[in-house]
């Protein structure tokens, strides 16, 4: 095979965080064409962009069409006629989604990565029971993992704490924010066994004993997200719902996937980013070209970071080793600098009309922080790749 090697042509912007090289595969794709679920985008979704930006409205109807499309399981091989895994196919309709309303994308990649822990289920009967209706839309559910991931790196403790009881555990405490919950949802979470170093991961049923949602504050973005505090108050959680009695042999295997699929959401902010700028050419392109960032420059980037992470996607399925998870950790980084910058020269563009309450540029620039401050944000991510290097 002939190397690749991933080259950045906007080397300011990912100076210090993009990998220096990756030489493994020549046969890369920008993005495939995903035409029924950017058709479901425009006629689904397009509409109702401004309400569930602005009013939080959460994009229930769209969601399950989407998982009719195919969406959330591209990336399971157990979900897959052929047992084949395509990352790539699953970011690129996560991207189109993003591109039109991250608050809807970032939906997708809870229900994506819900789905991808239950693919990695230590007992296979669990996966069995709950994978066919999550990848399928038919179960919506979120992932509680932010609190986790902040705990793996030593950020913060572990909120919720379970007993060992007959037949499953009983689960206590709270944790503040998970995302693209109902009152018919399931979401996962990774919970401190009492009484031990042990961690376990278990879907919760949003409408089990025990158990309430609490509606979380008033956000700036992301409104529509079905984000909520939860409550646990000797909630049970059975065996069944169980998908690991020990999540650190879990973690390796499910951690860069986890990551990546999140590329989904900076690819779509920033190629929205770019429409704008395009859209802005017919009347304001005498004055727009004077401003350094033109959206030629960022579609080279776009692509570039779209070609690295279908490269990395073709290993998360089955490389669970600290040098992949250090480069999916750097690609990440720079997709949230590039989302950053994209979304602050599309504003420079659009000019008095990005400053419009309903304008796209100005939703943008809110997602775009978004990208960056999602676990993991960015100094997390800082974090982690030095632990990683010193490991």
């Amino acid at each position: 095979m002939h190397a690749y090697k991933v080259l950045y042509r906007i080397q300011p912007l990912f100076e210090g965080s993009i990998m220096n090289a990756i030489n493994r595969f020549t046969h890369l794709t920008d993005r495939p064409a995903l035409t029924e679920i950017d058709q479901l985008v425009r006629q689904q979704l397009a509409p109702h962009t401004i309400s569930i930006d602005r009013k939080g409205l959460y994009p229930g109807d769209f969601m399950h069409a989407l998982g009719q499309q195919g969406a959330y399981r591209f990336h399971l091989a157990s979900q897959q006629p052929d047992s084949g895994s395509d990352f790539t196919q699953a970011i690129s309709a996560m991207e189109s989604v993003s591109r039109e309303c991250m608050s809807t994308g970032f939906c997708v990649w809870c229900q994506d990565a819900l789905a991808w822990y239950l693919e990695h289920a230590d007992d296979t009967s669990v996966r069995d029971l709950w994978l066919p209706q999550i990848s399928s839309g038919k179960q919506l559910g979120g992932t509680g993992l932010s609190n986790a991931m902040k705990h793996f790196a030593s950020i913060e403790p572990l909120k919720i704490h379970v007993q060992r009881v007959e037949g499953g555990y009983l689960a206590n405490g709270t944790l503040p924010w998970v995302s693209n919950l109902g009152p018919d949802h399931v979401f996962a979470a990774i919970f401190q066994l009492e009484g031990s170093s042990r961690n376990i991961m278990a879907l919760t049923r949003c409408d089990q004993p025990g158990f309430s949602l609490q509606q979380c504050a008033e956000f700036t973005a992301l409104e529509g997200s079905g984000t909520y505090a939860c409550h646990f108050k000797d909630s049970f959680i059975p065996d069944q719902q169980v998908i690991s009695h020990e999540v650190s042999t879990l973690i390796p295997r499910i951690r860069s996937g986890f990551v990546l699929l999140q590329m989904g959401m900076g690819l779509g902010v920033i190629q929205g980013c770019i429409d704008i700028m395009h859209s802005m050419r017919e009347t304001h392109q005498h004055v727009n070209g004077f401003l350094d960032d033109q959206p030629e420059t960022l579609e080279v980037a776009l692509s570039d970071a779209r070609k690295a992470t279908a490269l990395l996607g073709q290993e998360v399925t089955s490389d669970a080793s600290n040098e992949l998870f250090a480069d999916v950790l750097q690609l990440r980084y720079g997709a949230s600098e590039l989302a950053l910058r994209a979304s602050q020269a599309a504003m420079l563009h659009a000019g008095a009309r990005g400053y419009l309450a309903d304008a796209p540029a100005q939703r943008k620039l809110r997602e775009s922080y978004f990208v960056a401050i999602v676990t993991p944000a960015m100094k997390h991510i800082r974090k982690e790749l030095q632990r990683l290097q010193a490991a």
